[in-house]
């Protein structure tokens, strides 16, 4: 399960390392405790709504985390369907028609995920912040859908919510100790294909682990707590020692 991560990229640093060529323009704070519900950056490729236009454009939008199937009758479904696994992202019907064409990409810097600790032993759970040793952007591979407010007029702005879910798999060995689960990545060189919705056969392009090495570190329980934000959530333990290389 990928349940939070930090994203505290400024936008124009996004348009950049992702080429971005249709902006939005509405601007994220830094946002180090990304939880579900949130608003989030999400890069994405879409035939832009103008005249004569019919190649899909890159854009960076921001919607919100926890994907609202286009069928739902309520949009609450969303905060119980923040992540789809990768087993069955393809069959499953929440999410195979937005896996067959609306794909993004969910920048982040690193993510978080719990470790049980020894019985008895306090905290109970460990939070472990885990990212790209080198500082780099994480693209986690991820769906986005539109959901139509049957409640609301057809020139209400808030009649569309666009959502998303972040795919995840199976972890690998060096967060396998920490997690069972953790985020799918895209690899830079299929950053066009997975995004592209006319490809049709998008899961070969899915792949477990960054191609770099991660780094895991435990990180304060404050972060348990969705209120706390900031940089120092992703700070390590005093006295912990050097962050674990995992690949």
């Amino acid at each position: 399960m990928c349940g939070r991560y930090a994203s505290a990229r400024k936008r124009h640093e996004l348009m950049e390392e992702f080429e971005i060529e249709l902006d939005t323009e509405e601007e994220l704070g830094p946002d180090y405790n990304v939880a579900p519900t949130k608003k989030v950056y999400a890069v994405m490729s879409r035939v832009p709504r103008t005249e004569g236009a019919e190649r899909p454009v890159r854009q960076l939008r921001v919607i919100r985390w926890g994907f609202v199937p286009s069928w739902a009758k309520d949009p609450s479904i969303g905060s119980r369907m923040i992540n789809a696994r990768v087993e069955t992202v393809a069959e499953k019907p929440a999410f195979r028609k937005a896996f067959a064409s609306r794909r993004c990409l969910l920048p982040a810097d690193g993510f978080y995920e719990w470790m049980a600790a020894p019985e008895g032993a306090k905290p109970a759970k460990q939070p472990y912040y885990i990212h790209p040793e080198d500082g780099g952007v994480m693209a986690m591979a991820g769906l986005y859908e539109f959901w139509k407010d049957p409640s609301r007029p057809d020139d209400d702005p808030l009649k569309w919510l666009c959502t998303c879910t972040v795919i995840t798999t199976s972890a690998e060995d060096g967060v396998g100790h920490i997690h069972d689960r953790m985020p799918m990545m895209v690899e830079r060189d299929r950053w066009a294909e997975w995004l592209d919705p006319r490809v049709s056969d998008a899961g070969r392009l899915l792949v477990p682990a960054l191609a770099g090495r991660l780094e895991a570190y435990p990180v304060s329980t404050a972060v348990n707590n969705v209120r706390h934000n900031g940089p120092d959530l992703i700070e390590p333990l005093p006295g912990d020692g050097e962050p674990a290389v995992l690949f």
